[in-house]
């Protein structure tokens, strides 16, 4: 891997997506749009909103990040550019740091929106620090980024990039324990939801939720999540083809 090469790739992507608003309405927009309706649905019943909002606050940047990027790397691919760029002095390594330092970066913007405007506009109630939530809301972002760069390369249409989505993280999304709690499952499937990176995403948030400082068992699902997206990104980089048949 090169640096130089790196940073440029991520800024040729940010250069693309800053001629692209619909995507920029989507990474940014939607999250924050479902929380206030969350919020809404849940008028009559704050505390309800205070236990699914501050999970939720993680899987919605996850799975905007999760289509995006998947859909964003397949053009890519499907128009030649990355055959184009592959036959220059860049790795594969480049290309997927490149673009995921360049979502990364929505990511942190999209994280900061979702995060304020579920604390101080709508009025989520956490025990803990507000950094620590922003903190996993970012990771959970970057892990949908991860995944995202990884699917896409088994995707041979934009259309199948999206049907991607209810094979890793429809489970995911059943598993983590937002709807019921993981120790109540049939064992196989709390096995099954104790290796799924949501599930330490959405016990991430509810440490932050329910204790005042920080906790090993936080610093333990933050560096699950994190480490599973650098897994996932390095994953995406071996299996890298330059074009769709």
């Amino acid at each position: 891997m090169n640096g130089a090469r790196t940073l440029a790739t991520a800024a040729r992507v940010l250069r693309q997506l800053r001629h692209d608003p619909r995507s920029i309405a989507l990474m940014l927009l939607v999250p924050v749009v479902m929380l206030t309706l969350l919020r809404y649905v849940f008028d009559g019943s704050p505390q309800t909103f205070d236990t699914t909002g501050a999970s939720l606050l993680g899987i919605f940047p996850l799975i905007t990040m999760f289509l995006i990027t998947s859909i964003a790397t397949l053009r890519e691919r499907t128009s030649g550019t990355l055959e184009r760029l592959l036959a220059m002095p860049l790795g594969k390594g480049d290309l997927i740091a490149g673009y995921a330092l360049a979502f990364g970066a929505v990511a942190v913007v999209q994280s900061l929106l979702a995060t304020g405007l579920a604390l101080w506009a709508l009025g989520l109630d956490v025990i803990g620090s507000p950094w620590l939530l922003l903190l996993v809301a970012l990771l959970d972002a970057l892990l949908g980024t991860a995944l995202g760069l990884f699917v896409s390369a088994f995707a041979a249409s934009e259309f199948q990039a999206v049907q991607f989505m209810p094979a890793v993280v429809f489970p995911q999304l059943l598993l983590c324990g937002l709807f019921a709690p993981r120790d109540t499952m049939q064992p196989v499937l709390e096995g099954l939801s104790n290796v799924l990176p949501m599930s330490y995403a959405v016990d991430g948030m509810t440490q932050v939720l329910t204790h005042t400082d920080m906790t090993t068992d936080f610093v333990r699902d933050a560096l699950v999540v994190a480490g599973c997206a650098l897994l996932v990104l390095v994953l995406g980089a071996a299996t890298l083809r330059r074009r769709t048949p």
